[in-house]
């Protein structure tokens, strides 16, 4: 298979770390991964408010990039979400034969690769949050939270209030700010419920909303994407814990 990475914009400037643990785990799963240097954004953004002709040129980009391999793998619900659901709309001619083979990461590894345990370590308590995208848009179901099932030393619990949104909504969370605020006030109350360590989501632009608010209410829990928990392995937990410890030791003398 030749398998090609679309990161999208949110990933590419905000959140790194998630293309590359994606790399990661899918070179431990034996699958050689391509990163196309001319990828552009997916264009949700322009078509959402009102561009429709930027759209329908970046799809037609997107079909040239991608067109000539058997798979493309997307870490974002939203953005998969854009490309089966608007493209064939905006552009189906360009985009018919590329758009069947876009996958949300935990549809590549369940349904392409067949895989539900991808061999990861992470020992601590994991809460998930289906964003609306891969929940209504992709209807990914229980794949995610089939692999981290599988992830030994975790203890998945589960969101109260799990499918209703956090808020964000792209350019929502812009024009209606207040109550963009409200709905991830009651996201994050029943985020803590949970008594997790860590929320879990197969977006980083919702795990962005919502870790805004976690982190101005001083929770102390981390925003992790389903990515890079699903990367973890006892190497990398025993070399965070390692770099850690200065740091807390430096903060514990440095206390009154």
């Amino acid at each position: 298979m030749r398998v090609a990475l679309f990161i999208t914009c949110v990933n590419d400037t905000l959140f790194p770390g998630t293309g590359k643990a994606t790399v990661t785990l899918l070179r431990r799963l034996g699958v050689d991964v391509a990163f196309p240097r001319a990828q552009t954004c997916c264009g949700q953004m322009h078509v959402n408010t009102g561009y429709r002709e930027e759209g329908v040129r970046l799809a037609r980009h997107f079909a040239e990039v991608f067109g000539g391999y058997d798979a493309v793998v997307v870490p974002s619900g939203s953005c998969g979400a854009m490309v089966r659901e608007q493209y064939p709309r905006l552009a189906p001619a360009a985009t018919e034969e590329v758009v069947p083979k876009v996958y949300e990461l935990s549809e590549f590894l369940i349904d392409v690769l067949g895989v539900t345990d991808v061999g990861a370590y992470f020992p601590h308590r994991v809460t998930y949050h289906p964003t609306c995208h891969s929940l209504r848009g992709l209807h990914l179901g229980d794949r995610p939270l089939r692999l981290l099932r599988n992830v030994r030393g975790l203890e998945l619990v589960p969101l109260p209030g799990a499918e209703e949104c956090c808020g964000f909504g792209g350019t929502f969370a812009v024009k209606n700010p207040a109550i963009s605020a409200a709905m991830c006030a009651d996201k994050v109350g029943n985020i803590m419920a949970t008594g997790a360590q860590v929320l879990c989501a197969a977006d980083n632009s919702c795990l962005m909303h919502i870790g805004g608010t976690l982190t101005r209410q001083q929770t102390g829990v981390k925003i992790m994407h389903l990515a890079e928990i699903l990367a973890a392995t006892e190497a990398t937990e025993a070399t965070e814990a390692t770099e850690a410890a200065p740091a807390a030791a430096t903060i514990e003398r440095s206390a009154p």
